[in-house]
């Protein structure tokens, strides 16, 4: 996903307000998200902070495309949990108690899921889209299924392949 997009969804602001907060164009944000131009290290972080963040470099594996794929969902189902905090979760817990309920033990996944749910959702937001090795690990066993509707996910996912192929 792209790191100015990522930015601005975690931030939950528009490109316009991101664009007026760091002093730059609108077009200049879109110009970011859709590859057209590559912002500087400085750039993301004056970015970054003028959305109320601190932007660091870090290094990551590259993602493979399953992994680029989930990362666009649960973008999706961070945007609406972001919405409706309280339908959404209670939709996972019903979720994870059925995860728990079908293994004799609880996987280490699972039971990290259990301990992520009651967690605040500034806390729990991050986690569906952060780029690290233990976050990738628990896409995979994720409680957020039947969040998003079939079409929805479509939805996702064709917006993913669009992305995949340079398509805006």
């Amino acid at each position: 996903m792209n790191p100015i997009r990522l930015l601005r969804e975690r931030a939950a602001m528009t490109q316009d307000a991101l664009a007026k907060a760091a002093a730059t164009s609108q077009p200049t944000i879109a110009a970011y998200e859709a590859g057209r131009k590559s912002p500087t290290v400085n750039t993301v972080q004056r970015l970054a902070k003028a959305a109320g963040f601190r932007a660091e470099v870090a290094y990551y594996a590259p993602l493979n495309r399953e992994e680029r794929r989930s990362l666009y969902l649960h973008s999706a189902i961070a945007a609406r949990l972001a919405d409706n905090p309280e339908g959404v979760l209670a939709l996972a817990r019903r979720s994870l108690g059925r995860m728990s309920a079908r293994t004799r033990q609880a996987t280490q996944l699972v039971r990290e899921w259990d301990v992520i749910l009651d967690r605040p959702l500034p806390a729990l937001l991050p986690v569906l889209t952060d780029l690290g090795e233990w976050a990738r690990e628990l896409r995979h066993v994720t409680p957020f299924a039947g969040v998003l509707s079939a079409a929805e996910r479509a939805a996702v996912y064709r917006a993913f392949a669009a992305d995949e192929r340079g398509v805006s």
